[in-house]
C-alpha cells in the first residue's frame, strides 16, 4: 500500500486535534447547507467569487492557497507549501480548529466542535447541489 504525503498529514493533524478522519466518510449536504451559513458571510460555495475569504468551490482537492486574486496571510501561504492540497482530512482538520492547523491564519473562525456538522459541511462543500 502506497501512503500519500497528504494522508500521513490528514492522520497526523486529525489525531493532533482529536478529530477522526473516518468522522468524514459520509455527511449529509443539506445539512451541511445550513451549518455553512456560519461561514457565508465571508465565503461561497456555489461562485467562484471572492468575499471576505476565498470562494470554496471545488475545494476538495484543490491546491491550498491557490484561489487567484485573494491575497492569503503568510500563515496559510506556509502552510499551503507544507500541505499542498485541501483533501478531505485537512479540511476537516481545519475546520475544527482553524488556528490550531494554520498558526497565524487570518480567518476569525474558532472552528466547528461536532464531527457530524464538519462531515455534514464537508459533504455540501463537496457538491452544494446535492443540497437542494
Amino acid at each position: 500500500m502506497r501512503i500519500s504525503y497528504s494522508m500521513l498529514f490528514g492522520a497526523v493533524i486529525a489525531a493532533a486535534v482529536s478529530v477522526p478522519t473516518a468522522a468524514f466518510a459520509d455527511g449529509d449536504a443539506a445539512k451541511g447547507a445550513k451549518i455553512f451559513k456560519k461561514c457565508a458571510a465571508c465565503h461561497t460555495a456555489t461562485e467562484a467569487k471572492n468575499k471576505v475569504g476565498p470562494h470554496l468551490v471545488d475545494i476538495i482537492d484543490r491546491p491550498i492557497a491557490s484561489v487567484e486574486d485573494y491575497k492569503y496571510s503568510p500563515a496559510m501561504t506556509e502552510h499551503a507549501a507544507e500541505v499542498p492540497t485541501w483533501t478531505v482530512e485537512a479540511l476537516g482538520a481545519y475546520l475544527h480548529k482553524p488556528k490550531a492547523v494554520v498558526k497565524g491564519t487570518k480567518m476569525a473562525f474558532a472552528g466547528l466542535k461536532k464531527d457530524k456538522d464538519i462531515e455534514d459541511i464537508i459533504a455540501y462543500l463537496k457538491d452544494p447541489a446535492a443540497a437542494k
